[in-house]
C-alpha cells in the first residue's frame, strides 16, 4: 500500500518556505477513520517544459496511480521568484483513511500547468530541493534537468566542483576518495582511491582500511576533463607514454602508488 504524509496542518496546504513532505513515508491510516482528501507533495517530478513565451509551464510528476481517488486535482504554484530561481510547488490531492486501498500501489505520471510571472529566460525553475530545471543547453521546449552538482557547474578549471565531474567520468565505484589534485586549467592529475576492505568502521579491523588506489590524468575539454592515462608508477611514465605533451611540472615529484591497509 502507498503511504502518505499529510502536507500541512489540519488539511491546510503551506506554501512557500515551509517546504514540502513528500508521498510514499508516514504510518498508514487507521482502519477507523472515514476517508477523505489530503493534499501532498508528489514521489518526484520528473519533466518540466515551456513553451514559446517561457511563461507557459508544464510540469509532469509522479504520483499514486490506478483508482481514481488514488490522486486528483495535480497543480503547480509559483511560491516565489529572484533574479536567479523561479520556485514553483506541486502537489495533488489524495483519498486517506479507511481501509488500505490496493489500486493505488502503482504509480503513473500526471501534468499540472501553470503561468509564470515572467519569461523564465536564464534563471532555473526550483521545483524542490533536488529538482531544478534550465532552459540553458536545453532541447525545447523540454527544459533540461540539472544534475547533482547544479545547472552550470564549471566544466573544467582548477575548482573543487570541475574535479568532482572529472571523477564522474571515470569507471570507479561509488564513495571513491580523491587525493590532492596538481592542475593548471589545461592539464590535470589526482589519485583515487577505492575502498576494498571489510563492510566495518574504519580502522576497528584488520583490512578495514585496505584500499587501492589510482592515477588519472586528465585534458581539458570543451565539455569537461577528458581522461587520458591512468597508473600507478612514480612521475609521469604512465602519462608520458601516451600523452608527451602532460606537463612534467604536474607529474614529475608524485609518487608511485601501492595498495594500503
Amino acid at each position: 500500500m502507498i503511504m502518505f504524509v499529510l502536507l500541512g496542518a489540519v488539511g491546510v496546504l503551506l506554501l512557500g518556505a515551509c517546504g514540502t513532505v513528500r508521498a510514499g513515508s508516514g504510518a498508514p491510516p487507521s482502519a477507523a477513520e472515514s476517508p477523505h482528501w489530503q493534499t501532498f507533495a508528489p514521489f518526484r517530478v520528473t519533466a518540466a517544459r515551456l513553451a514559446d513565451d517561457q511563461r507557459a509551464l508544464d510540469v509532469d510528476a509522479e504520483v499514486p496511480g490506478g483508482g481514481k481517488t488514488c490522486a486528483r486535482r495535480l497543480k503547480a504554484v509559483v511560491t516565489d521568484t529572484s533574479d536567479r530561481t523561479v520556485w514553483v510547488q506541486v502537489t495533488f490531492s489524495a483519498l486517506t483513511g479507511g481501509p488500505p486501498r490496493a489500486d493505488c500501489r502503482e504509480t503513473a505520471t500526471a501534468t499540472a500547468k501553470v503561468r509564470l510571472p515572467s519569461p523564465l529566460g536564464h534563471r532555473e525553475l526550483a521545483t524542490d530541493t533536488h529538482t531544478v530545471f534550465t532552459m540553458d543547453g536545453a532541447h525545447l521546449p523540454d527544459l533540461r534537468l540539472c544534475g547533482k552538482l547544479g545547472c552550470h557547474p564549471a566544466p573544467t578549471g582548477c575548482t573543487p566542483a570541475s574535479y568532482d565531474q572529472a571523477v564522474m567520468t571515470l569507471d570507479v565505484p561509488n564513495h571513491t576518495s580523491r587525493g590532492e589534485e596538481h592542475c593548471d586549467g589545461k592539464w590535470l592529475v589526482f589519485d583515487v582511491f577505492s575502498r576494498v576492505g571489510p563492510a566495518c568502521p574504519k580502522g576497528t579491523a584488520p583490512g578495514c582500511d585496505a584500499s587501492i588506489g589510482d592515477r588519472w590524468f586528465f585534458r581539458a575539454g570543451t565539455s569537461g576533463w577528458k581522461p587520458v592515462a591512468r597508473g600507478t608508477k612514480a612521475g609521469c611514465a604512465d602519462v608520458h607514454r601516451v600523452e608527451p605533451g602532460f606537463p612534467s611540472s604536474l607529474c614529475a615529484g608524485l609518487p608511485s602508488l601501492m595498495r594500503s591497509n
